[in-house]
């Protein structure tokens, strides 16, 4: 089976100063052919960052085609029958447009300590979530008795229109990958490399034959910063900068600046380590940035993904 190459766009940030100006990115995505939105979870910030699932509700009604999702959901910070709850309804109002990411959260986020909640067991928590979830979108009835969350005869109607709702995991960690071969049905990566994500490829791949179950080889992500110009440009040292504090990376390995060839090649080195599905983050501080740099993406890179990569005639 041949892997679908799909490109979606993603944001932290809200980089617009008013909602017109979002949904006339919304709108070009839309009818530019980007694969997908993804919108970062942060519930505690001083920057403006939208709430997660109010944005993937507010998409579905917005949008007819694209798909959408969150890079990705904190369980240990929310409540899973709600949660479980929220993507049901998401889905079928959008007819079966969403696509949930789901991890642990970072230990540096500061909801930790806002909500006063202990960073230490958010794996644990999170594998309880997980199968939350799981029971409530496809069980008639719930009972459920965990040390982080007890449900007795709970149920949610209408389910999720999507008979099997993706899970999608993130994390690089070796609970990362238990979890993933375990709950998942696909991954997605966070700021690994190209080198970083084969190995963590194979070692999803092995765990999940371990665990008797089997992911999609066309259900891989990866993804990465982009910027149509040079590494000097106004911003983009600062974000190169922050990146390398924060993840003790070399930014230059991860960041993709320079022209639609730049990102192009950036695409097909994760393509050969094992990815298909991408998130794309526009390195933009403004609404003019966002618009230039998506409508870059949409006429020069796009059209070289569907030459280079072509999908599968439907049968």
């Amino acid at each position: 089976m041949t892997n679908v190459i799909a490109v979606g766009l993603g944001i932290t940030e809200l980089p617009f100063a008013t909602a017109a100006g979002y949904w006339r990115w919304v709108d070009l995505c839309e009818q530019g052919g980007v694969d997908s939105l993804w919108q970062t979870d942060r519930l505690v910030s001083r920057e403006p960052i939208l709430e997660c699932m109010a944005t993937m509700a507010a998409l579905a009604g917005r949008t007819r085609r694209l798909k959408f999702g969150v890079n990705v959901v904190s369980l240990a910070m929310r409540e899973p029958l709600l949660l479980a709850k929220q993507c049901a309804t998401i889905d079928m109002l959008s007819e079966g447009r969403l696509l949930p990411g789901f991890g642990i959260g970072s230990p540096r986020g500061p909801e930790w300590a806002a909500m006063h909640l202990d960073s230490t067991i958010r794996g644990r928590v999170t594998d309880e979530a997980l199968e939350v979830l799981r029971l409530l979108w496809t069980q008639d009835r719930v009972d459920y008795h965990g040390k982080h969350f007890k449900l007795t005869n709970a149920s949610i109607s209408p389910r999720p229109v999507q008979a099997q709702l993706p899970i999608w995991i993130g994390g690089a960690s070796d609970a990362a990958i238990r979890r993933t071969a375990r709950y998942g049905t696909g991954w997605q990566a966070g700021a690994e490399t190209p080198a970083q994500l084969a190995t963590i490829v194979a070692g999803i791949r092995a765990a999940t034959i371990e665990a008797g179950r089997q992911i999609d080889d066309d259900h891989y992500g990866a993804a990465f910063p982009y910027h149509f110009g040079r590494a000097d440009d106004p911003g983009i040292p600062q974000a190169m900068a922050a990146f390398t504090k924060r993840t003790g990376q070399a930014a230059e390995d991860y960041f993709a600046i320079g022209d639609a060839t730049t990102i192009l090649d950036r695409i097909a080195a994760y393509v050969d380590a094992g990815a298909s599905k991408f998130i794309l983050r526009p390195m933009a501080r403004d609404e003019d940035g966002m618009m230039r740099g998506t409508r870059q993406l949409i006429d020069h890179v796009l059209p070289e993904i569907s030459q280079r990569w072509p999908r599968p005639k439907k049968k």
